[in-house]
């Protein structure tokens, strides 16, 4: 059975003081439109203000990335981690969990690695595209019964209704679920060749590095990683949702770990996902899957690093990185 660190747990990573040599932050990538056309406005911008006329022909900077680093010290060897979240998430999901422990963001920089944390284009503090002059479609917004059940913390419930019974060996935190939706974002369906070319954009400016990837980033982590083999050291992917379809004249080399939980045949994409990245896994040689329950580890949602034992699963991955 996983335990909650307490405050004295003296292991590797688990507590004890944050010690940085540098942080700070920066945007990346993008592009350039200009907009002609558009009716001005005027609107009141403040309470109690005068009318602003607000016209919105012009020149937009649009699909820049947020990046944030956090430089251990001492300086490692090594090259440095990028977290890369999942769909209609930000880089908060890799700081802290829902019910208030150390993220992965926390326990890699106490074990000596440089970190970089990412809010991919189209999320957070990266910013938006007008709608639907440079994004064609409106965003895709979650419900809490969606998110509860597809990332398998409850059981299928009835359409529409989230099922009171979350699985019965669940490691995620089901008391702060409502912490994990007051995460959520909005993201879009049509915006993958910039959420790519913005990580591509942050690996050209790092230089070599890891990424450690969840869920839809897997897709972004698995092309970055046979695009630019110089530039991704290697791969962490937590249940990646899908596998790409990447270009059979160029093999896949870059070593890489996919982590998978548990709970997975109650759902009926979860399974054929999981049939896709066996495949993707026995066609390459340089790719390892750790599937948890196989190795004894039941219970674990698809937030893997939120889960009760997230820093269980992070001794794992710092010892396949360290080695």
């Amino acid at each position: 059975m996983s335990r909650k660190p307490a405050a004295g747990d003296a292991r590797p990573g688990r507590a004890g003081p944050l010690r940085l040599r540098d942080m700070g932050a920066f945007h990346v990538g993008g592009r350039e439109v200009e907009l002609r056309g558009l009716p001005p406005r005027e609107l009141l911008m403040a309470e109690g203000g005068q009318p602003v006329r607000v016209d919105p022909n012009g020149h937009y900077r649009v699909e820049q990335m947020y990046a944030q680093y956090f430089l251990a010290d001492p300086a490692p060897d090594r090259a440095p981690i990028q977290f890369w979240h999942g769909g209609g998430m930000t880089g908060a999901a890799w700081e802290t969990t829902p019910d208030g422990r150390p993220g992965w963001l926390h326990y890699f920089v106490r074990r000596g690695w440089d970190c970089y944390l990412c809010d991919a284009v189209e999320r957070g503090r990266s910013g938006f595209a007008r709608v639907p002059e440079v994004w064609p479609e409106a965003p895709v917004i979650q419900t809490a019964e969606d998110i509860y059940e597809r990332f398998r913390i409850g059981q299928p419930g009835k359409a529409g209704q989230r099922s009171s019974q979350p699985y019965a060996n669940t490691r995620f935190p089901v008391e702060a679920f409502d912490s994990l939706v007051r995460q959520m974002v909005p993201r879009w369906t049509s915006t993958d060749a910039a959420v790519l070319a913005g990580y591509l954009a942050l690996l050209e400016k790092t230089g070599p590095a890891i990424v450690v990837c969840h869920s839809q980033a897997g897709v972004f982590g698995l092309r970055a990683a046979h695009a630019r083999p110089d530039l991704v050291r290697a791969v962490v992917a937590l249940e990646p949702a899908s596998i790409p379809a990447l270009e059979p004249h160029r093999p896949y080399r870059v070593p890489t770990l996919v982590v998978m939980g548990d709970n997975m045949d109650t759902d009926p994409r979860w399974p054929r996902m999981r049939a896709r990245i066996r495949g993707f896994v026995a066609a390459h040689d340089s790719v390892r899957l750790l599937s948890l329950p196989e190795s004894g580890i039941a219970g674990n949602s698809h937030m893997l690093m939120m889960d009760r034992n997230s820093l269980e699963i992070a001794d794992i991955v710092h010892e396949w990185l360290a080695g």
